[in-house]
């Protein structure tokens, strides 16, 4: 006789609740089943026959693998709905001592996660800007840069020249609640770099001083707004369909990397977190490890 899966028993207590508790329709419950039981595949081809506390990072996982599977950003987030709730009852449950799926945040507006550019769009985009001109030296580097080390765009035109050490082939981030990060960044946005500091940066200043990396016109920093509009430039001259932002590139930054096998605490390291909390499930990794999962994993590492 065949054992029962303790993994299927506790998502049929849960489709159970959700019957007689919250009543929900029948459409809703095959819903949720299937979702669940996608995940408990998921969990088994991963070496894991049940769930624990410590599951945030195969949560995240199991997202990129749909992702890689052809599922839309709609069915993606319907999954997470139905794992967050599937969590959410086993700690009220008290079946497991925590929730990891509170770590993992549902967009606050609408069912959607952010869509990534393939591997190839994005050499589209990089290779858009125009080395003719020193704008285009410079909106080279900043695209590659931003592709290469996650940042999010306030860290991008807020990066100083101290911050910047190329022999060593990092940028140094001032990222959310002031929390400092080392991010490697690969042999190509290291070569725009040194290009656009050699070829673009002094021509844009006019012999005015300034700390920042990235100016415009009469040695101001670019801001914001103006990157976001070059990128959307950018984007249509590369034909790009999506609507591009700036966290485009930032999650297809972790996206690539997760799907070239990249460690996931590595990427969340060179990412960094706002949220304290969200950032102590993953154990640090030295900057010389950061560097060389770069480069083994990212797309032009």
């Amino acid at each position: 006789m065949t054992e029962p899966n303790p993994l299927n028993q506790l998502i049929d207590r849960f489709i159970n609740y959700l019957l007689v508790e919250k009543g929900l329709a029948k459409a809703t419950l095959e819903a949720y089943s299937r979702d669940l039981l996608r995940y408990a595949e998921f969990l088994a081809r991963s070496g894991r026959p049940s769930v624990s506390e410590a599951d945030t990072p195969l949560i995240l996982k199991h997202l990129i693998d749909l992702r890689a599977q052809g599922l839309g950003a709609r069915s993606r987030a319907r999954h997470l709905v139905a794992v967050r709730g599937f969590y959410g009852f086993l700690a009220r449950e008290k079946l497991l001592p925590a929730d990891p799926s509170k770590l993992i945040d549902l967009p606050k507006m609408s069912l959607t996660l952010p869509d990534v550019l393939s591997v190839e769009e994005v050499r589209r985009l990089l290779n858009a800007p125009a080395s003719s001109r020193p704008q285009g030296v410079r909106d080279a580097a900043m695209l590659e840069l931003l592709y290469a080390a996650g940042l999010r765009v306030s860290e991008l035109v807020g990066l100083r020249l101290q911050d910047v050490h190329l022999d060593a082939g990092f940028v140094r981030v001032m990222g959310k609640g002031a929390k400092q990060r080392m991010v490697p960044i690969g042999r190509y946005a290291r070569e725009k770099l040194l290009f656009y500091l050699a070829h673009g940066r002094e021509a844009l200043l006019k012999n005015r001083p300034s700390p920042f990396v990235f100016v415009a016109r009469a040695g101001r920093p670019i801001t914001r707004q103006g990157f976001w509009k070059l990128l959307r430039r950018y984007a249509g001259a590369a034909g790009l369909a999506k609507a591009i932002t700036p966290h485009t590139l930032r999650h297809s930054f972790a996206t690539h990397l997760l799907e070239g096998g990249a460690d996931l605490r590595a990427v969340q390291e060179m990412l960094g977190h706002a949220d304290v909390a969200t950032t102590q499930i993953y154990t640090h990794v030295a900057n010389e490890r950061l560097r060389e999962i770069h480069r083994r994993f990212h797309p032009r590492g």
